[in-house]
């Protein structure tokens, strides 16, 4: 199957923090690639990646990059297609990488998530997709009605531990 979101990093150091995307859109079975590509040591590779995209089905571009954040800003810069941003944690906690991805120019927006942040890039591609692809929208809206019944569990067991320990 054609890719539908493609996450690019910066380098394979950010894999771990990148790899939660990549589980989300595996555990929902949509498809998707991941490269490593460098804003400052690969222009031209990443030139080529971004204006070719839309025409290999990619749909959605999730691109993280820590310190000086390039990355997410050059490929927006060189498609049509939403880009998410992650701000990958470095020095100053991820705030360099931050304010490097959520300062874009008028013309060149770059959606942002929270610092390391890759899950909820995922999400969002996923939703953007979703507003016109039926399946991957029952996927999104079935993990989304998940996370319900996730703190329903936790509050009971919760409220279990509180009725049982803590005789207030």
């Amino acid at each position: 199957m054609k890719p539908l979101v493609s996450i690019i990093m910066g380098s394979t150091s950010d894999l771990p923090v990148m790899e939660k995307a990549c589980k989300w859109l595996e555990e929902r079975e949509i498809p998707f690639e991941m490269n490593a590509l460098s804003a400052h040591r690969t222009p031209d590779a990443v030139e080529r990646f971004a204006k070719g995209a839309r025409a290999r089905g990619v749909k959605v571009i999730i691109a993280g990059a820590g310190m000086a954040a390039a990355l997410p800003g050059v490929i927006a810069a060189s498609t049509p297609l939403p880009v998410i941003g992650v701000p990958i944690k470095g020095m100053l906690d991820g705030l360099d990488a931050m304010l490097s991805i959520i300062q874009m120019p008028p013309g060149i927006p770059v959606a942002t998530v929270g610092v390391n942040g890759a899950q909820n890039a995922a999400i969002l591609a996923a939703e953007m997709i979703a507003l016109g692809d039926e399946a991957i929208a029952a996927k999104v809206d079935a993990w989304k009605a998940g996370l319900g019944k996730k703190i329903e569990k936790a509050n009971a067991e919760l409220v279990a531990i509180k009725d049982y320990k803590f005789k207030c």
